[in-house]
């Protein structure tokens, strides 16, 4: 049986929680908490490394500060993910050749395979939300979150 949100006192109970923006804070940290734990265990990944990890298998020579753009990242944060991820041999850094304080970033072997470890657990997990929500609720919150994503206040 699925965990029940909290209620919020001042609200009837038949009244579903309007709050867009705590609830989409509190999916998102449940889903990242349990995704993590998944990913580490099937790929020994993190879900932001696995990000990361796609973003440079699917653009290769990508920069940092590209990448910090693809993952709506500051590029502090991504300047440590990228250290953690070439000190594990996942990905490779190279001068950029034409910017000369720019790196260029690469997937490793490594990177790959841990992208091919993961993937069933990617799958898995897309499964249990498309039983969760249905086929066409999982289309519609992908949509949603996406135009949220990208949303330009």
């Amino acid at each position: 049986m699925a965990p029940s949100l909290p209620v919020c006192q001042h609200r009837p109970m038949s009244e579903p929680d309007q709050r867009l923006f705590f609830l989409l804070q509190r999916a998102a940290h449940q889903l990242r908490t349990a995704a993590d734990r998944r990913m580490l265990a099937a790929a020994g990944i993190t879900t932001a490394q696995l990000g990361a990890l796609f973003a440079v298998r699917d653009e290769p020579g990508i920069t940092q500060q590209r990448l910090a753009r693809t993952l709506g990242l500051r590029e502090s944060a991504v300047t440590g993910l990228i250290g953690r991820l070439t000190a594990a041999g996942l990905v490779t850094k190279r001068a950029h050749p034409r910017e000369h304080r720019a790196v260029v970033l690469e997937l490793t072997g490594d990177g790959a395979a841990a992208l091919d470890a993961a993937r069933p657990e990617v799958d898995r997990f897309n499964a249990e939300a498309r039983a969760l929500l249905g086929e066409d609720g999982f289309t519609r919150t992908a949509e949603a979150m996406r135009a949220l994503a990208y949303w330009e206040r």
